[in-house]
């Protein structure tokens, strides 16, 4: 049983001192798919990888929720889909009239119009995953895995317990199925 594993059991045990055993463990590596994310998001992203991080792993280790994981997978598994979460949440609230709603500042000196909002994107993208989990849930989790976490095929592959063929496909599956559904061509109304 690895270090990580065996500090997970005693979180799930309820041991208040393990949640602080852990983060030094997996802070780097957290820390590094946080940053794979962010880099991936539209210019002008506030957010940083170590707030990201922070944020996430508070979620994560949350003694008022009852949560367990079984393996460092696991664990890396649920760090994704709570950067997701967060991620999705600062979209929403962007978009959201308070915050100024589809308003974008611009500076007049570098005016080029913009072809996509990434956040809108973002949104988008959760709602066919959302969509994808109830009918693949597999495939979905590596979809977090690879898109969120910023895994290869072969670390999702591993953190899912399925061969890297089988990853293969599954990916494949899913990113053009996520396509279909995001630009429309799943929506029964579009085919008409």
């Amino acid at each position: 049983m690895s270090e990580v594993t065996r500090i997970l059991s005693a979180i799930d045990r309820g041991d208040p001192r393990a949640a602080e055993q852990l983060l030094p463990l997996v802070y780097d590596e957290l820390r590094r798919l946080a940053a794979h994310r962010i880099a991936r998001e539209s210019p002008g992203q506030t957010l940083q990888a170590t707030a990201l991080v922070h944020e996430a792993y508070l979620r994560l280790v949350d003694q008022d929720q009852t949560q367990s994981w079984n393996s460092r997978g696991h664990f890396f598994g649920a760090a994704a889909e709570a950067m997701r979460r967060i991620l999705v949440e600062r979209a929403r609230r962007k978009r959201s009239i308070k915050a100024g709603g589809e308003v974008q500042r611009r500076n007049l000196d570098e005016f080029e119009p913009e072809l996509a909002q990434p956040d809108i994107e973002l949104l988008a993208l959760d709602e066919a995953l959302t969509k994808l989990e109830s009918q693949d849930k597999r495939r979905a989790e590596l979809v977090k895995l690879r898109f969120f976490a910023g895994m290869t095929v072969e670390q999702a592959a591993e953190a899912l317990g399925i061969s890297k063929s089988t990853a293969d496909n599954d990916w494949a599956y899913a990113r053009c199925w996520l396509r279909l559904e995001i630009d429309g061509a799943g929506d029964q109304s579009a085919r008409r």
